[in-house]
């Protein structure tokens, strides 16, 4: 029987990763709750709740109760939360868990307070909340009590957050709500406009990860994409190549540079120097777009590398933190 467990769980846009000390990240599920709203009751959470996405009934609907990093759905992310922390800790514990969650760099204290709420609603004994751009740079290994300035570029499902840090704080950072779910919308635009060909966000976030990139290779990719044609109204089949996908991506991820560059800008002069030598650090599940490193560093001057197993890394950090703040 276990005591006690701390918890670290990053509670993002697009999927919930939970870190409990000693055994690492044991939960990664998509953040959908699917409702009936006929009933008012939940049908099912995490992966079996985003197999039905754009599959359900009329008095059924899939929902993300979190939209760009922020509560948009108070009850519903709460009974998904109590959810994940039973999946994660089992229901044999004698007292409750500490729990670490982790918010976007920029939000408001009203924002703040309703993620606080819902994790004491959730079951959480005692609850701390750490910046994603802290909890990234502790989850990919650095050591953020140094006098040496860090940026970390974190992009998730929601929102993208920009921050140097130094002597255990933020100096300078920004967040955008501009990030995966958008690269995703920005493909759905692009076969509308281009193929007149209608997508799903699940078949435009295959395509995403398959072959999507926003730097030119020169060994193209191609992929056959199912849709609807807007024309006439049936189904339809085309070859989508990577260097279309580097047309549907300029402009979206285009913000996500104009955003670095601006915090570059802000950086006081001794930490850029910093920056310069040490590198530009990204995490998150957006990390993994194919071309990504290749485009800040051409666009920044910048050696930019991408943390081991990104899309972890907040998760990671956010359990870390606890020992962190007890040492």
């Amino acid at each position: 029987m276990v005591l006690s467990n701390d918890i670290g769980i990053d509670l993002g846009t697009a999927s919930v990763l939970v870190y409990i000390k000693g055994r690492g990240v044991i939960l990664k599920e998509p953040s959908v709750v699917v409702v009936d709203r006929e009933a008012g009751t939940i049908k099912a959470i995490g992966e079996e709740a985003r197999t039905m996405i754009g599959r359900t009934p009329g008095n059924i609907t899939a929902v993300r109760p979190l939209r760009q990093g922020v509560i948009s759905d108070y009850k519903i992310t709460e009974q998904m939360l109590k959810y994940f922390i039973r999946k994660a800790v089992g229901k044999r514990t004698l007292r409750r868990p500490r729990i670490c969650v982790c918010v976007p760099s920029q939000v408001t204290e009203v924002e703040k307070k309703a993620v606080e709420d819902a994790t004491y609603a959730a079951g959480a004994r005692e609850v701390t909340v750490i910046e994603e751009p802290l909890a990234a740079a502790i989850g990919a290994g650095i050591d953020i009590t140094k006098p040496v300035g860090n940026m970390i570029v974190d992009i998730g499902g929601g929102t993208s957050d920009i921050a140097v840090i130094s002597l255990g704080g933020t100096v300078v950072s920004t967040s955008i709500r501009i990030a995966g779910d958008d690269f995703d919308e920005a493909i759905v635009r692009y076969m509308r406009k281009k193929h007149s060909l209608l997508i799903g966000e699940r078949t435009a976030e295959d395509i995403k990860i398959s072959i999507g990139t926003c730097y030119s290779m020169p060994d193209m990719k191609t992929m056959e994409v199912r849709g609807r044609n807007l024309v006439t109204g049936l189904p339809k089949t085309i070859t989508f190549t990577s260097d279309e996908a580097v047309e549907a991506l300029s402009e979206t991820v285009g913000q996500v540079i104009d955003a670095i560059r601006n915090v570059l800008e802000r950086t006081p002069p001794e930490l850029a120097a910093d920056i310069s030598d040490r590198g530009i650090l990204l995490t998150g599940g957006g990390a993994l777009l194919g071309g990504l490193e290749e485009l800040i560093e051409e666009k920044t001057g910048i050696h930019t590398i991408t943390a081991e197993d990104p899309m972890s890394c907040v998760c990671r950090g956010t359990g870390k933190y606890l020992d962190y703040l007890n040492s």
